[in-house]
């Protein structure tokens, strides 16, 4: 037996005894992909061939129950309840996804309200951020107080490219987006508005992850909320002073979010590490779709 087809009956013993849902293409990505940020298995191309049509006729009885859906299954997506439902509508009452500068242009491509699901929400004392997508893309929602004052609804394409691909990442973990998103509410008797910033991370990950913890590169870890494969982090912000020294029109200094690069880690049932994303960059929302 080559060390190839050992490697390809390693894997499918293993699937076996996880008893998880499986997907061929995606095994057969995860092996052929590789990266300079992640360690990925260097099979050959008849190698890969063999696996995908092995790996297809093999039967997996899985745990799950109706309906469940990860990462690597994309015929449907979760329904979302009712409560999930009216979500959904307050966090894009245009209808759907919007301009990243314009909170009033909707943006008709991204797909309309009825697309999406509330697919994984991170709670905490300080309130939620839900990452909500369809099959093209996704959009983060947190709800401010009153609901105008929420960020905006900015699309961004699953794979960061149109027209997008849910199941088209490599390995067990796929960082969609390291960003930002503000909580803002109005309070008091003289109705002023308080604004907080979080930190923010969401993404992917296969059925095997069991666990996901976000490294903010400042003192503080985070495990991540998994929900039917997909996750979301998130943390307060701290403001520091802007590193360019700029000023605003009173001539104080201007403050920025302190975003460091951030890593990334998935674990797998026996708490063993799957994959690590290092150095991942603060960006905004929108990416792939030229708004």
């Amino acid at each position: 037996m080559t060390l190839d087809e050992q490697r390809i009956s390693a894997e499918l013993r293993r699937m076996a005894d996880e008893a998880r849902p499986v997907d061929p293409l995606a095994y057969a990505a995860r092996a052929r992909a590789g990266s300079t940020r992640r360690r990925r298995l260097s099979w050959s191309v008849a190698g890969l061939a063999a696996a995908a049509s092995v790996i297809a006729a093999v039967t997996v009885v899985t745990g799950g129950g109706p309906g469940q859906v990860t990462a690597a299954e994309v015929d449907r997506l979760p329904d979302n309840t009712p409560e999930q439902t009216r979500a959904v509508r307050a966090c894009m009452p245009q209808g759907g996804p919007v301009h990243s500068m314009d909170g009033r242009r909707r943006i008709p491509e991204h797909g309309s309200v009825e697309d999406f699901r509330m697919l994984a929400e991170y709670r905490d004392k300080g309130g939620s951020t839900a990452l909500v997508g369809s099959l093209s893309g996704f959009v983060l929602c947190t709800p401010s107080t009153p609901q105008d004052l929420a960020e905006r609804a900015v699309f961004t394409y699953w794979g960061f490219q149109a027209p997008g691909n849910m199941r088209g990442f490599p390995g067990a973990l796929q960082v969609d987006a390291y960003t930002s998103q503000s909580d803002n509410k109005v309070e008091g008797p003289e109705r002023a508005m308080r604004t907080k910033t979080y930190r923010v991370v969401v993404g992917r990950v296969t059925a095997d992850v069991r666990r996901v913890e976000v490294d903010w590169a400042d003192g503080r870890r985070t495990d991540a909320r998994i929900a039917d494969g997909f996750f979301i982090a998130r943390v307060p912000g701290k403001s520091v002073p802007d590193p360019d020294g700029e000023k605003d029109a009173a001539g104080d200094p201007v403050t920025v979010l302190d975003s460091p690069p951030v890593s990334v880690t998935a674990y797998g049932p026996r708490n063993q590490l799957l994959e690590q994303v290092t150095d991942e960059a603060f960006s905004p929302l929108g990416r792939g779709t030229g708004y």
